[in-house]
């Protein structure tokens, strides 16, 4: 599984502005230099952001970027959707239909649920952590548990080593 690398650069731009705290100010040189990325990369990614409403822009000599939010009052999962997507989504199936307009197990699908659950997993997660809880470094002392490992027949936890 990947995260897009607009995905990644979003959000690395977005926490840039957010470590200046919620009424900080940069602009894209200043943003770029700290990133490593290009400015026009940057410019593009901000925009994005812009009109998801996560910053705000100030045009001339004096312009740039700033939250368009409290950092506290910005959820993970959000910016990512708003930066790329999601893991799995209605469209899924539908994407990936092969040489077929849909796809051959659309009635009787084995994977479906899979992607579902591991989307429900990535939004437990994402949807309980905010762009201030990285930029405080909070997320390193959280422990998340999504359940136990399923059993077999026997009723011994199933391995996926010993398969």
């Amino acid at each position: 599984m990947k995260f897009s690398a607009q995905e990644e650069y979003g959000l690395r731009c977005l926490l840039s502005l957010a470590r200046e705290g919620d009424d900080g100010f940069l602009t894209i040189p200043e943003i770029s230099k700290r990133e490593g990325l290009t400015p026009s990369h940057v410019a593009k990614l901000l925009s994005i952001l812009r009109r998801a409403g996560f910053v705000n822009s100030t045009r001339g000599q004096l312009g740039g970027y700033s939250l368009g939010r409290r950092a506290k009052d910005m959820v993970v999962r959000d910016v990512l959707e708003a930066l790329g997507g999601r893991l799995y989504d209605e469209g899924f199936c539908e994407r990936h239909s092969g040489i077929l307009t849909s796809c051959v197990h659309d009635t009787d699908c084995l994977i479906r649920p899979l992607w579902s659950n591991v989307q429900h997993a990535v939004d437990s997660v994402l949807s309980n952590v905010t762009v201030a809880d990285l930029v405080a470094g909070e997320l390193a002392d959280r422990n998340v548990t999504f359940g136990t490992r399923p059993e077999r027949a026997n009723g011994k936890p199933h391995d996926p080593v010993e398969a």
